[in-house]
């Protein structure tokens, strides 16, 4: 989970003969361990670039993830989402906080380890109550609410399902991160034009 993998054990049972019951209760018993695998879901190359260019541009790029919070820090820290692993907090950690002592320490949290939907709305909500302007990513039904709460919802085209792409302000076609960074780009632009030719 350091290395940003995440892992799966194997194991294994041989029968004689064919089972009475093909229930989970029933076969996986007497188990001989295998081994675990590591995988990896690779960060894409454009993305390192995308963050660094949105702390430029003061942005500030806040992980939220259902993974084990090991693997989280692992990958926001290559992206520099990160610097220090007590900038991450799982999931069950909010439901002990009150909205209030949320807001206090909204800032300190640059990752969310394995949270849940209302967690997300949370963040959200937390954010908006500083006075910070958010826009929030997804593809899952999970991120509906939390992209509808959100300034900016962003839902993903390629992978997005059609509740999220519903709710969402803006639909990414390309699924990619570095967009939302080029697209701020471009709004900034036009706002600047947009400001010079009134004055």
């Amino acid at each position: 989970a350091d290395k940003a993998l995440r892992v799966l054990a194997a194991a294994c049972r041989e029968l004689s003969a064919k089972p009475e019951s093909f229930e989970p209760d029933a076969l996986e018993q007497d188990l001989t361990f295998l081994g675990l695998y590591g995988m990896i879901d690779p960060i894409r190359p454009e993305v390192r670039g995308a963050v660094d260019e949105c702390r430029g541009a003061g942005i500030r790029v806040i992980m939220i993830t259902g993974d084990h919070i090991d693997t989280a820090v692992a990958i926001a820290r290559d992206l520099g989402i990160l610097t220090d692993p007590s900038q991450a907090v799982m999931g069950q950690a909010l439901n002990r906080l009150s909205d209030a002592e949320l807001d206090q320490a909204i800032e300190q949290y640059s990752v969310y380890a394995r949270v849940q939907p209302e967690h997300k709305v949370r963040i959200v909500e937390a954010w908006r109550r500083r006075g910070m302007v958010t826009a929030m990513t997804g593809d899952g039904v999970n991120d509906a609410p939390s992209i509808k709460a959100a300034d900016i919802g962003v839902g993903m085209g390629i992978t997005g399902t059609d509740v999220t792409k519903n709710v969402a302000d803006m639909i990414l076609a390309d699924d990619n991160f570095a967009t939302i960074v080029s697209a701020v780009e471009e709004g900034r632009r036009i706002y600047a034009n947009i400001r010079k030719a009134i004055q």
